[in-house]
């Protein structure tokens, strides 16, 4: 073999062309396979002979050569990625019962009686990634984010070598999605490393390979073993698939890792047995699983079945049953949450609860401390329902105290001594202080700082406690003038008079400014995010999708909230009469009107932007269906008309567009043909969307 310093340009080109590909070829045995064909002198050897061509080379180095697999640090911060499909959720089930209702209410969806077949394959506990090609090179990664947005994590995915970053015969754009994780042996490895060095120590595999994943500079990522499987796409230029099982053969063709215990079921005993052996197994596994998912294995049949707001209706993840645990409960607190909701909490005499370590469990609510009769000094069965949420499942009446007495629920607010009151058909008692209750105040601090809303790194619960104790954080919209009152404002009388946070004790300059960074960052947000982040009465992070959808802007729903304009919200479908009356109240109290004035004069909210078809006759028209369809069922005309940019609302109103009326149709026809809206049959309908 010639020395790299003896080739000339042509020779060059033609060993590194070699070279990323016998790499790539033994990351696959070793990482897909497990069946290295190289030793590791022999792959290291490959790997300084690419260095040293490269470095002589500098304009032949390859796309896919092995000395791309790190790049250079993020300076500040991850940029946001925006999903051209949204990386959705799954909808949860823990039962067999229960995903036998789900089956059914796919098939009621489709009209249909026969079975259908579903893929089952294994939930990993990791992080959701997405990895986009273009003419078959790896351009960028992702990380899900909050489904809409996500970080750009393009140099981290790099380094994991079970990702390809070419691909052969492959759709000029294509989004490939999966799970990026920590192999139990690779986790244990990393945590012994890290006691060793008197680092930090990491929970679980999971929070191992998020914490790895999202490393700023990917040199730190790639000292770290993770490991991936692919199992969905996003965004395709052409689906040369029809099927779950179809697909799976392209990405393993392609050279992505496929989960080997993926499983056709054509029935439900077939998916019931399938659980089982997954159950069976699970402890075996190199890695970690949390349940099942089950996948509508046709292509056609889940493009019919369509989306919910945040779940697809084609799948379903059927989590393994909780992990129990005896202990103690030593105490029983209320906690008061955002909206006053008064919750107790019990604290136990810490228990392992699958492998993690449990001190506090939840007690719902003081109806349900009443059913079960549950005591302070109570020995109980704990357990972490889904793996997540500690939860109190049932007394030990025989082991309780003889001088044990009831749990009286408290009628005032243990923070402010405010009434707490509970409303008719109510399980929960509010606290009636509003934001005068510091625990409400903290609590929607945290709320609007958390994952969904805007997400903010740095401004952690414990922090936002502190700086609210302190008089630092008093509402939503000091968060972002926090930096300017940190250096004392930009005025002459006030200079030099400022915070100082790099003085507090656990902060320095490094960590104030990642703090402000973090801030500024989020200065730009986009609507449902910043609707969720309001914390107000029942508006969760699916309804905030609705209303944004709805209005398109802010603007135009603070309007109709300010002035009881109710109409356009209780006609979109998902929304009710008693939701749209909490959004209301919540614009009719002056201090939230005067805080939602203060954040827009330091933020930017963005105009509502969807993924749908907005080409299409029906975008941005108003569509209400009655009666009954007979060439598909009325949920799934719904789902065509959302996903051709329709909005559709459950009644009538001047506002409507087009009324699509069925057989037997009722009074909705009535009342359109009195308005004067147009009527469309299902034929005109779908000659209408064709």
């Amino acid at each position: 073999m010639k020395k790299a310093t003896e080739l000339n340009k042509q020779e060059a080109a033609a060993e590194l062309e070699y070279l990323a590909a016998e790499m790539a070829k033994s990351d696959i045995a070793y990482y897909q396979n497990d069946a290295p064909y190289l030793s590791d002198a022999e792959y290291d050897r490959l790997k300084r002979r690419n260095r040293e061509i490269e470095e002589l080379f500098p304009d032949l180095i390859r796309p896919d050569s092995p000395s791309r697999r790190v790049g250079a640090a993020v300076k500040n911060g991850f940029s946001k990625v925006n999903h051209r499909f949204p990386m959705l959720s799954l909808g949860d089930v823990f039962s067999i019962e229960e995903v036998e209702d789900f089956i059914l209410g796919v098939k009621r969806f489709l009209n249909t009686a026969e079975d259908i077949a579903f893929m089952s394959e294994p939930k990993i506990d990791g992080l959701s990634f997405s990895a986009r090609y273009e003419n078959g090179r790896f351009v960028q990664g992702a990380t899900r984010g909050d489904g809409s947005t996500g970080e750009d994590i393009t140099e981290n995915l790099k380094t994991i070598r079970q990702l390809p970053l070419t691909l052969k015969n492959a759709p000029q754009i294509l989004e490939i999605r999966g799970e990026v994780y920590m192999s139990k042996e690779d986790f244990f490895t990393l945590n012994e490393k890290y006691a060793v060095e008197g680092k930090k120590t990491f929970a679980n595999p999971r929070n191992a390979a998020a914490g790895s994943l999202r490393q700023l500079d990917p040199r730190i990522t790639a000292e770290r073993k993770l490991s991936l499987f692919a199992y969905t796409w996003g965004e395709v230029s052409e689906r040369v698939w029809d099927s779950q099982e179809d697909f799976f053969k392209h990405l393993k063709d392609w050279g992505f890792p496929v989960n080997p215990n993926n499983t056709l079921c054509r029935s439900i005993p077939e998916i019931e047995k399938s659980f089982e052996r997954l159950m069976e197994i699970r402890a075996s596994l190199p890695y970690d699983i949390d349940g099942v998912v089950y996948k509508v294995n046709s292509i056609a049949l889940q493009e019919r079945l369509g989306f919910l707001t945040r779940t697809p209706r084609w799948a379903i993840a059927h989590k393994f049953p909780a992990e129990q645990a005896l202990t103690l409960i030593k105490d029983i607190r209320i906690q008061v949450g955002r909206t006053g909701a008064l919750t107790p909490v019990a604290d136990l005499e810490p228990v392992n609860v699958g492998g993690v370590i449990v001190s506090h469990a939840t007690l719902h609510n003081e109806d349900e401390i009443k059913r079960k009769d549950i005591r302070i000094g109570d020995t109980v069965i704990v357990q972490r329902a889904g793996d997540v949420i500690p939860q109190v499942v049932e007394v030990i009446r025989e082991k309780r105290p003889a001088d044990s007495q009831e749990f009286e629920f408290p009628h005032f607010c243990p923070i402010c001594g405010a009434h707490a009151i509970r409303e008719e058909d109510e399980a929960v008692r509010r606290c009636t202080g509003g934001l005068t209750c510091p625990a409400q105040a903290i609590e929607r601090l945290i709320h609007f700082v958390s994952r969904d809303a805007f997400d903010i790194a740095g401004l952690g619960q414990k922090i936002v406690e502190d700086f609210y104790r302190e008089g630092i954080l008093q509402n939503p919209a000091d968060i972002f003038t926090l930096e300017n009152r940190n250096r004392g404002g930009d005025d002459l009388f006030s200079a030099g008079q400022g915070l100082h946070l790099e003085r507090k004790e656990g902060w320095g300059k490094k960590s104030v400014e990642n703090l402000f960074s973090a801030i500024n960052a989020k200065r730009i947000i986009s609507l449902p995010r910043f609707i969720y982040a309001l914390g107000i009465r029942q508006v969760g992070s699916a309804t905030a999708l609705l209303i944004a959808k709805n209005y398109g802007t802010f603007e135009h729903f603070m309007q109709d909230m300010v002035n009881k304009e109710t109409g356009r919200l209780v006609s979109v479908d998902g929304i009710g009469a008693a939701m749209a009356t909490d959004m209301v109240e919540f614009f009719q109290e002056e201090h939230n009107i005067k805080i939602v004035n203060e954040l827009l004069q330091q933020i930017t909210v963005e105009e509502y932007a969807d993924s749908v078809n907005y080409d299409s006759p029906l975008a941005g028209k108003t569509v209400v269906f009655t009666g009954t369809l007979q060439k598909m069922t009325r949920s799934e005309a719904k789902a065509k008309a959302q996903n051709l940019g329709a909005k559709v609302a459950g009644s009538v109103s001047k506002n409507t567009d087009y009324v699509i009326q069925g057989a037997d149709a009722g009074s909705k026809a009535a009342k359109a043909d009195e308005l004067g809206i147009e009527i469309l049959n299902e034929d005109k309908f779908l000659e209408l969307i064709s």
